[in-house]
Formats: C-alpha cells, sequence, structure tokens
C-alpha cells in the first residue's frame, strides 16, 4: 500500500504537460509491445524457388504423367552380389571391442553368410510390390513414390499423409506402419504417399550441383499437387524432418498438420539460460523431469556423444564422391556402412554387443532389404552428397534456418534419439504445437522400429487439429 501510496503522490506532483508525456510514452510503449507481438505470430514463408536437376539443358515442356512402376531383379543381378561376396576379405576386430569401432567383423561375417545363402532377394522384391509404386518426372527426375489408399468406410475421415525418410534408410522404413495408417477402424484414417528422395533408391538422382532440402521440399510439394492435394499432412524423420518442415515453409496454406520425431532447436538465450540452470531449477526454465534426465549431462549426452556418432556426417558432408566409391563397390562394405547406423542410432548401447543388438528390434530380411534397395540402384553415393549440398552453408544462417514454422505441429520425442529437445526449446521454432510426447521406448528409426506408437501419435496429433 505504501508503494502506491507513493506512486499517486508523484504521479499527482506532476504538471499536465508532464502527465501528457507519461501517458503518451505508455501509449506508444504498449503500441510498440502490441506490434511486436503481432509481427511474432504473423506467418512467415520461405521462398518457393524453382531448379532443373535432369541431364543436360532443360526441354520446353516436361511429361507431368504418373506411370506406374515395378520393384524387378533377375538372376544375373543376384549371381554378381553372391560373386562379389565371396571375394570380400575381412579385417579381424580387436579383442572386446564389441561395436565401438564400427561394424564388429565377426559378427559382420554372419549377417554376410546369411545374405549370401538364407536371404531370398526375390521372395523380399514381392514384398516390396505388395503396395502400389509410380513415377513421375518433376525437375527433370524420375521421382519414385507409394501411394497407398484406405479401403472405403462410410463415416470414416480420409486425410492425405507424407512420409518422407532419411538416410540411409529408405522408403521400405513405412511398410510396417502404412497398414496401421491406412487400414484404421476409427473414425480418422489416412491416404499414405511415401516418396523416395531423389538420389535415393527408385528416384532419378540428381545430374546438377546444389540439390538439397529446400529442392526436394518443392518436388514432394509439386508431388502433392499433381496428386491432387491441396491439403495435406507431413511425417517425417532424420532428412524427412527437414524437408517436411521446408514444405511447411514454403506453402504453410497446403500443411494441415506437420508431425515430426526428429526436431532440433539450439538457437537464443532461453537455451543458453536454460542449459545453465535446467538442471537444478527446470521448472525455472520449462523442462519437465525427463527433459533432465534425457540432456544431462549436457556435455557427454549432447556434444562427445555426437562427435563420437558423427564422423560419417562430416565425409558425407565434404568429400561423399570418395567415400562413396567403396561402398558403392563392394556389398559388404555397403552392408557395414549402413547396417552399424541400424545398431548405434538405435540404441547407442547396442555398442557394447558383439553382434551390435542388430536383432533386438529388425530381422535380417528387413535390413538386407534396405541395403539392397541401395545396391541395386547403386544409389549410395548419391544418397551421400545429399548432406554436401545441404551443408554448404551454414543451416542456421539458411532462409529455413531463420524462419520460424508456423502449422500445426505434433512431436514425438523417441528416448533413442541421437539428441533431445525439450518442448520449450521446440516452441522457438516450431510456433503452433498441439501435442509433445515423451515416447517409452524406440530411437532413431521409429516409423521401422516402433510403428503401432508412431502410428498412434500421429492419429493423436491428427485428431488434435481435426478436433476429432
Amino acid at each position: 500500500m505504501n508503494r502506491l501510496q507513493v506512486l499517486k503522490e508523484t504521479l499527482f506532483a506532476l504538471d499536465l504537460a508532464q502527465r501528457q508525456a507519461l501517458v503518451g510514452s505508455a501509449i506508444a510503449a504498449g503500441g510498440l509491445l502490441a506490434y511486436l507481438y503481432y509481427k511474432s505470430r504473423q506467418v512467415k514463408t520461405i521462398p518457393l524457388g524453382h531448379g532443373w536437376w535432369g541431364a543436360g539443358e532443360k526441354p520446353l515442356t516436361e511429361d507431368d504423367k504418373i506411370y506406374p512402376f515395378t520393384v524387378e531383379t533377375s538372376d544375373e543381378e543376384i549371381q554378381d552380389l553372391h560373386e562379389r561376396i565371396d571375394k570380400s576379405r575381412y579385417t579381424e576386430p580387436l579383442e572386446d571391442s564389441c561395436f565401438h569401432y564400427g561394424f564388429n567383423s565377426t559378427h559382420l561375417k554372419k549377417v554376410v553368410s546369411y545374405w549370401r545363402h538364407e536371404f531370398d532377394w526375390k521372395k523380399q522384391v514381392a514384398e516390396l510390390n505388395k503396395f502400389p509404386h509410380f513415377q513421375t518426372k518433376i525437375e527433370g527426375l524420375d521421382v519414385h513414390f507409394i501411394h497407398v489408399r484406405p479401403p472405403h468406410r462410410e463415416s470414416q475421415r480420409v486425410l492425405p499423409l507424407m512420409l518422407v525418410h532419411g538416410w540411409p534408410g529408405s522408403f521400405y522404413e513405412f511398410y510396417k506402419i502404412l497398414p496401421l495408417l491406412t487400414e484404421s477402424q476409427g473414425d480418422v484414417v489416412f491416404e499414405v504417399i511415401c516418396p523416395s528422395i531423389p538420389g535415393y533408391g527408385f528416384s532419378e538422382a540428381p545430374h546438377k550441383q546444389g540439390f538439397d532440402s529446400l529442392a526436394a521440399a518443392r518436388v514432394f510439394l509439386t508431388l502433392m499437387e499433381r496428386l491432387g492435394f491441396s491439403q495435406f499432412y507431413l511425417q517425417g524423420g532424420d532428412w524427412g524432418s527437414l524437408i517436411t518442415t521446408n514444405m511447411a515453409q514454403m506453402k504453410p496454406e497446403c500443411v494441415r498438420g506437420l508431425h515430426l520425431n526428429m526436431f532440433m532447436s539450439n538457437r537464443g538465450l532461453k537455451v543458453l539460460l536454460s542449459l545453465m540452470i535446467g538442471r537444478y531449477l527446470p521448472f525455472l526454465v520449462g523442462f519437465s523431469r525427463e527433459d533432465v534426465r534425457r540432456l544431462f549431462p549436457f556435455f557427454e549426452k549432447n556434444v562427445w556423444e555426437i562427435l563420437r556418432e558423427t564422423g560419417y556426417l562430416h565425409i558425407q558432408a565434404t568429400k561423399p564422391d570418395t567415400a562413396g566409391c567403396g561402398v558403392n563397390d563392394s556389398p559388404v562394405g555397403l552392408a557395414a556402412y549402413i547396417l552399424e547406423k541400424f545398431s548405434t542410432w538405435t540404441d547407442l548401447k547396442n555398442r557394447d554387443l558383439v553382434d551390435g543388438g542388430l536383432e533386438r528390434k529388425f530381422t535380417l530380411d528387413d535390413l538386407l532389404t534396405n541395403v539392397m534397395i541401395y545396391w541395386t540402384t547403386g544409389s549410395i553415393v548419391s544418397s551421400m552428397r545429399f548432406y554436401k549440398e545441404n551443408f554448404k552453408q551454414d543451416p542456421e544462417k539458411r532462409v529455413d534456418g531463420r524462419t520460424d514454422i508456423f502449422v500445426p505441429t505434433g512431436l514425438a520425442a523417441f528416448p533413442g534419439e541421437l539428441m533431445h529437445c525439450p518442448k520449450s526449446w521446440a516452441q522457438i521454432r516450431y510456433r503452433d504445437i498441439r501435442s509433445y510426447t515423451f515416447m517409452p521406448r524406440g530411437g532413431h528409426f521409429a516409423a521401422f522400429e516402433e510403428p503401432q506408437l508412431l502410428a498412434d501419435d500421429i492419429f493423436k496429433f491428427a485428431k488434435k487439429v481435426e478436433k476429432l
């Protein structure tokens, strides 16, 4: 009360001109704050851009028809694979090294033996073809995708959804989640489009430099438009997370919802402050106990651990063609290079195991099918180039790195993901978070590892957006 009395006496002591100046300043300050708040909430977009990635000069017209596509193989292809496997040579691992030096060659021999003598590629090709495949030419490239429509049911809301994979994955990562999304008995079901990033698998590789996530986002927006979808949902992890985020930044009016199982936001004073006090006073910076458990000790989990696991990134972001020569020529080298990620990125503790824990979440048939998509298409080098194109400049300084995301967003935080991003950090960039879920288990390859958990979270998010 004493403070209010002092304030009152001070105000009455002012003359009329001083009072008017004070009121004017308050109104101006309030107006400025209101304007800044309005600007912060105003939807911002990034340029759509344009590109041509085909060989040679761009023609005057481009075939925009959609054609059925079938995955094929031959006896000659399989024979060549077997001959190369038979000529492989190995280096003995260090004693008790498990997976700390990479793929343990003792276990690699067992995986390769299965690949050579038991794995049935023709059977897996039939498995790949159980969903409808298509190709269409966009910006000079034959873009591959699968398109799965749900069975018709009365009073069921059908929502278009694009799923986008990352590296070293493929569209095959989604084969277990597709039935869960398209055959739901509930009031909502998805019609799923799952493309291969150009340069991955059955999508043609760019012939020119510069094909980054922004170019991929534009290509996939064109694909959805060509399929007749004016509004749709997006879901992604790894590169798929960045590509779908870019799609939402380019055309937010088309994106009803964006669901991610990998997301990052590490800029600003808020992040710095939360790292300083979040471990001790988490409630002051919006951290939950689970955030604290996943984040700290910060340098061990988010600096040293990342340094241990990102050597591949530095190679692929600088000289992908050099390293790519070896793994593109040797099926065993390719398998070791790819499958090591499915070990460690699923659970870092798998490094302590001689077999890398590979079959704890996956079957060898599933893992080798993904490897074969890279091997038979010869796409490992072009997939690695995607890192080079995206790291030619600081990602934080790119236009998408400086632009927030305003579409409804759902975030699924899996405990085995390489980096944890608390909701309070994610809100810095993703301005309309409708759901944030601490997933009980699972790592980097969410759809491949835990299809039911991921599907349930996608449905939960979509129902919130649709208000169902």
